[in-house]
């Protein structure tokens, strides 16, 4: 089982590849394979964090520190493994592998473009004696289009990662215990994914920042995204401070 675990994709003997490709290999695998879907995960299911007596304590910020700094270092990982990838000319001449490669630097656009975006995102704002006017509290077109393309070049960007990753592995002839490390560690994710769902702990980025106060802005209108929960208030849910036991949950409705 070691033998075959330590053989190549291919069943060949042995395999040959230069210490920058391994470099590069690493690095993009660490960033786009571990880190940024680990970063996605937080973000989706983390705005309530645990232990937060939210609605009575609101505006956690540990899952926000938690994916801007490890999204911003996998991209910074990222950014070297593009630098070593552009100075290998073997890399980028071989024909097989011109579709990784191509793929490849539409990931980099793709990360950087998230960067930027978050940079673009607007002011936030929020309620007080005089409630202070802010792209996010008042969820103007800009806050709006920020969320949108944010979301879906996010989740875009990740299918990518995937399929990019396995041609990469399978073009290099890469040890097979690799391959099933990467799909072992994705398969955990996907199933945390799809339990913290059942869970209700998608929950809308508004409300877990601002509360359940249904005349603020931002609540008429729907959450964006799929599968988000947004929490309605009731006097059975004002006795409790255990979001998912006790409020009701309305889907993607406002």
């Amino acid at each position: 089982m070691i033998d075959w675990l330590l053989a190549p994709l291919s069943g060949a003997l042995a395999y040959a590849l230069s210490p920058v490709i391994m470099w590069h290999a690493r690095c993009m695998v660490l960033a786009w394979g571990v880190i940024i879907p680990l970063g996605v995960l937080v973000a989706r299911y983390w705005k309530i964090w645990p232990g937060q007596r939210w609605p009575h304590e609101l505006d956690s910020k540990v899952w926000w520190h938690s994916h801007r700094f490890g999204q911003s270092f996998a991209v910074a990982v990222m950014s070297l493994g593009a630098y070593l990838a552009w100075r290998s000319n073997s890399l980028l001449s071989s024909e097989a592998l011109q579709l990784h490669s191509n793929l490849g630097w539409s990931l980099v656009f793709l990360g950087w473009a998230q960067v930027l975006g978050g940079w673009l995102r607007g002011t936030k704002g929020g309620p007080g004696e005089a409630s202070v006017r802010g792209d996010h509290f008042d969820m103007t077109q800009r806050r709006r289009l920020f969320e949108w393309t944010h979301k879906v070049l996010g989740w875009l960007a990740l299918a990518l990662a995937c399929l990019t990753i396995i041609l990469g592995l399978v073009a290099a002839d890469a040890p097979r215990w690799m391959m099933l490390s990467l799909f072992i560690w994705w398969a955990a994710l996907i199933v945390l994914g799809w339990r913290w769902q059942r869970q209700a702990k998608c929950v809308d980025t508004y409300q877990a920042i601002w509360g359940l106060d249904s005349n603020l802005p931002g609540m008429r209108l729907a959450p964006i995204g799929i599968g988000i929960k947004r929490i309605r208030f009731t006097q059975d849910s004002a006795r409790t401070n255990h979001l998912h036991n006790t409020y009701p949950l309305e889907g993607d409705k406002p």
